[in-house]
C-alpha cells in the first residue's frame, strides 16, 4: 500500500459485523470511537475494510458493544484471529439438561453404535450398540478401559477392529489434528497429536496419504459383526452452538454413529444381553 494513491479494500467480514452490531446497540461511530479512545474516521475505515483492527481493539469493541463469548468470537474470527474459548464442563450441574438430551439421543440411535465425544476426543457417553459391537471385538474388560475415541482408534485393539482402509482413516485424522494444532497454537492439541503419532499403527506415509484425501465428517469403515466383515458409514454430527464458530464453541461435542452400508444387516444382536461400560449412558 505504501506510496499508492488507491488500493483495494481488505476482504474480511469484520467490518460488516461491526456495522451490524453498532446498529443492534444503536451506537453511532462517534460514540463507539469515544468509548475506545479512537476516532470516528478509524471506525469508518474498519467498517469499509480500509483498516484492520488489532486483537486488543476487537476485544475492546466487543466489550463496549456488550457482546457475549459467542459473538465476541465471531468478531475475532472475522478479523482473522483465533477465538477465545472457555472450556465447559459437560458434567457440571448446569449441564444436566444437556446430559439428559444426549442420553435420549444415544438411546434412540440403538442398535446403531454411537458415542458422544468432546473437543479433545474424550468419550463422554456411549450407547448399547457401541458396547455390544466392541465388546464382541475386544472383550468387555478391555473395552471398559477405553475413554478416548482417537486413542482407541490408534491403539492396537482399535486398529485391529478395522478390516481395511485403516491407514487412510488414521492419516486423515492426523492431518486434521495437525492443521488444527497449527491454526490454534494449542499445547493441548499438539500434545494429543504427539501422543497419537507415537502409535505403532501410524503409517509412515501418513502425511502423503492425509494430503491426498479430503477430510469428511463421514467415511466408510469395515468392521466385523458376528464373525462377518461389514462396511459401515461412520457419521459425525456436531452438537453445540449455531453460527460461524459452531466448531470452536463450547461445549464442543460430536456424536459418532456407525450405520451399515447394507440396510439388510440386522444389528439387533448388538443390544441384546447384559451390556456394561462405565460410560454407558442408560
Amino acid at each position: 500500500m505504501s506510496g499508492s494513491a488507491s488500493y483495494t479494500a481488505i476482504e474480511l467480514p469484520f467490518g460488516r459485523l461491526l456495522k451490524f452490531w453498532r446498529g443492534v446497540r444503536a451506537m453511532n461511530q462517534e460514540t463507539l470511537a469515544s468509548k475506545l479512545d479512537s476516532s470516528p474516521r478509524h471506525i469508518s475505515r474498519l467498517e469499509n475494510g480500509r483498516s484492520l483492527p488489532s486483537k486488543a481493539l476487537v476485544l475492546g469493541i466487543a466489550r463496549e458493544l456488550a457482546l457475549g463469548e459467542r459473538d465476541t468470537n465471531h468478531l475475532l474470527i472475522a478479523a482473522g484471529f483465533n477465538p477465545n474459548v472457555t472450556r465447559v464442563d459437560f458434567h457440571a450441574p448446569q449441564m444436566r439438561w444437556l446430559r439428559k438430551a444426549m442420553t435420549m439421543t444415544l438411546r434412540a440411535l440403538d442398535p446403531y453404535p454411537a458415542t458422544l465425544i468432546d473437543g479433545a476426543s474424550n468419550i463422554l457417553m456411549v450407547n448399547r450398540g457401541w458396547v455390544g459391537l466392541f465388546s464382541n471385538a475386544i472383550g468387555e474388560a478391555s473395552l471398559s478401559q477405553v475413554s478416548n475415541h482417537f486413542d482407541f482408534l490408534f491403539s492396537r485393539q482399535g486398529a485391529a477392529t478395522m478390516k481395511n482402509g485403516w491407514e487412510d482413516t488414521l492419516s486423515v485424522i492426523l492431518m486434521s489434528l495437525q492443521q488444527a494444532a497449527l491454526m490454534r497454537g494449542s499445547e493441548e492439541d499438539q500434545a494429543q497429536l504427539d501422543r497419537l503419532m507415537n502409535s505403532p499403527n501410524v503409517p509412515e506415509d501418513w502425511r502423503e496419504r492425509g494430503a491426498s484425501l479430503e477430510p469428511m465428517a463421514s467415511y466408510r469403515i469395515q468392521l466385523e459383526v458376528d464373525g462377518v466383515s461389514q462396511t459401515f458409514f461412520n457419521v459425525s454430527q456436531t452438537v453445540g452452538a449455531m453460527g460461524p464458530n459452531a466448531y470452536v464453541s463450547e461445549p464442543n461435542l460430536t456424536i459418532n454413529t456407525l450405520y451399515p452400508e447394507d440396510e439388510a444387516v440386522d444389528l439387533s444382536v448388538l443390544v441384546q444381553g447384559d451390556l456394561r461400560h462405565p460410560l454407558l449412558a442408560y
